[in-house]
C-alpha cells in the first residue's frame, strides 16, 4: 500500500508542476463561471432609462415630475432636445421618448388639464412599456397631491388662512405620509431567480473535475501503449499496487482541484461557514472517488488514446447536460429519471443541500451514499478489467 501511495503522490506532483494542466483545471472553470455570472448574475430587478424632452423649461410641475422619476432606483433620467429625440427615434436608437410640452406647468397651475406625450416606435419595446408604466405611476401620484391641495384650499377658501400657507401645510403632511406611510408593503419573495453563485458554481466545479479525471484515462492508455506501465511492473510494484496508485492519484488530483476552487469561492463570495466548508470537502472526496473509478473503467476498456478521449468527453458532457448543471430539472419528468444516471446529479444535489439549503451531511446522505456506491462498483469493475500490459495482466 505504501508503494501505491508513492505512485499517487508522484502523479499529483507532476500535475501541480504542469502549468498547462493547472490552467485547464483551475482557470477554465473560473472563466466559465465568470461568464455565466456576468450573463445571469446581478440584480433581477428592472432598471431602465427614461428619455425626456422637457420643453416646459423650469416649470414647477415639469421639474417635480423629473425629480420624482430621478428618485426611483429603477430609473435613470436622460434629458434630450427635440432634435436629438427625433433623430434617435428615426434611427431606432430609442424606442420611446417622453415629451413634456411647453406650458405644461402653467396649465396645471391654472386648473387646466395638461398632457404628456409618449413618442414611440411600434409598442415602445418591453423596456419602454415598463418605463411608461412607471411614469404614469409618478403622474398619478402628482395628480393625487394636486387634487388634495385643491380640495383643502377649496374647503378653506372662506377662512383667513392664506393659500400659500395651506399648500405648505398640506405638502408637509404629504411628505410625512410618503416617508412613514399608513399602509406599508412587506415584500416576500417566493420562487425567485436563484443566486447564480449557489446555482452554477457547484455544477461548474463538478463538471471540470469529472472532465479532468476522466481525461486522465488517456494518460493511462498512453502509458500502457508505450510500455511505461510494463516497466513499472519490473520494479517491486505489483499490478494491484499500480492500479491502486493510479486510482488514488486521480482522487487526489480531483480533490486538490476542487478544494482550490472551493477556497476561491469562499474567499470571493463568502458562501460557506467553516462547518459547511468541511462538509463540502467530504462531498468532494466522495465525488472524486466516484469520478476516479469511472476514469479507471474508461482506461481499462479503451484501446487507444483517442478512444479514451472521446469516451471521456462523451460521458462527461452527457452527465453534465442531464445532471442539472446549467438548468433545473423538474421532478417527475422523463429527464429527471434520465438524470439519475449522472454522477453530477448527486454531486450537485449534495452541494446544494449544504450551500443553498443550509443542510448537513445527514440531509445529503442519500446522494453521498450513491456516489460512494458508484465508486465501489467502478473500482471493482475497473480492477477486473485493468491490464498494465496489452493482452496481459
Amino acid at each position: 500500500m505504501t508503494r501505491a501511495i508513492v505512485v499517487a503522490m508522484r502523479e499529483v506532483q507532476a500535475y501541480l508542476r504542469d502549468r498547462g494542466d493547472l490552467a485547464f483545471s483551475l482557470l477554465l472553470p473560473i472563466v466559465t463561471f465568470a461568464l455565466i455570472y456576468g450573463a445571469f448574475g446581478g440584480s433581477g430587478m428592472f432598471h431602465g432609462t427614461a428619455y425626456i424632452v422637457n420643453e416646459d423649461g423650469q416649470g414647477a410641475y415639469a421639474t417635480l415630475l423629473i425629480d420624482k422619476l430621478d428618485e426611483m432606483d429603477s430609473l435613470d433620467v436622460e434629458l434630450l432636445t427635440m432634435k436629438q429625440a427625433t433623430s434617435k427615434l428615426e434611427r431606432s436608437d430609442l424606442q420611446m421618448v417622453i415629451h413634456i410640452p411647453d406650458g405644461f406647468s402653467s396649465r396645471l397651475a391654472s386648473d387646466q388639464p395638461a398632457q404628456l406625450i409618449f413618442k414611440q416606435r411600434g409598442n415602445g419595446g418591453q423596456e419602454g412599456q415598463i418605463v411608461a408604466s412607471l411614469v404614469r405611476g409618478a403622474i398619478e401620484e402628482i395628480n393625487r397631491e394636486f387634487q388634495v391641495k385643491q380640495q383643502v384650499i377649496q374647503a378653506l377658501k372662506d377662512t383667513d388662512i392664506l393659500s400659500a400657507g395651506i399648500e405648505l401645510t398640506v405638502q408637509e403632511f404629504i411628505d410625512r405620509e410618503s416617508e412613514y406611510p399608513l399602509i406599508g408593503i412587506n415584500a416576500r419573495t417566493v420562487g425567485s431567480k436563484p443566486d447564480p453563485v449557489n446555482e452554477y458554481l457547484p455544477g461548474i466545479i463538478t463538471m471540470y473535475v469529472l472532465f479532468a479525471i476522466t481525461l486522465g484515462a488517456r494518460v493511462i492508455v498512453e502509458e500502457r501503449r508505450k510500455g511505461t506501465l510494463e516497466r513499472l511492473l519490473t520494479t517491486r510494484l505489483t499490478g494491484g499496487e499500480l492500479f491502486v496508485g493510479k486510482f488514488l492519484a486521480n482522487i487526489m488530483r480531483g480533490f486538490v482541484q476542487t478544494v482550490i476552487l472551493l477556497v476561491l469561492g469562499y474567499i470571493v463570495f463568502q458562501i460557506f461557514t467553516p462547518l459547511s466548508f468541511l462538509e463540502c470537502l467530504v462531498i468532494t472526496l466522495v465525488f472524486a472517488a466516484a469520478a476516479s473509478a469511472l476514469g479507471m473503467v474508461i482506461a481499462s476498456i479503451a484501446r487507444s488514446e483517442d478512444g479514451a478521449t472521446w469516451v471521456a468527453v462523451l460521458i462527461t458532457m452527457s452527465m453534465v447536460m442531464i445532471g442539472g448543471t446549467f438548468f433545473p430539472i423538474q421532478e417527475g419528468t422523463t429527464l429527471e429519471i434520465i438524470s439519475r444516471a449522472s454522477l453530477n446529479t448527486y454531486a450537485n444535489s449534495a452541494f446544494s443541500t449544504i450551500i443553498t439549503d443550509g443542510g448537513s451531511l445527514a440531509d445529503a446522505a442519500l446522494d453521498i451514499g450513491i456516489l460512494a456506491g458508484v465508486a465501489v462498483v467502478g473500482l471493482v469493475l475497473s480492477r477486473f478489467l485493468f491490464r498494465a500490459v496489452p493482452g496481459g495482466k
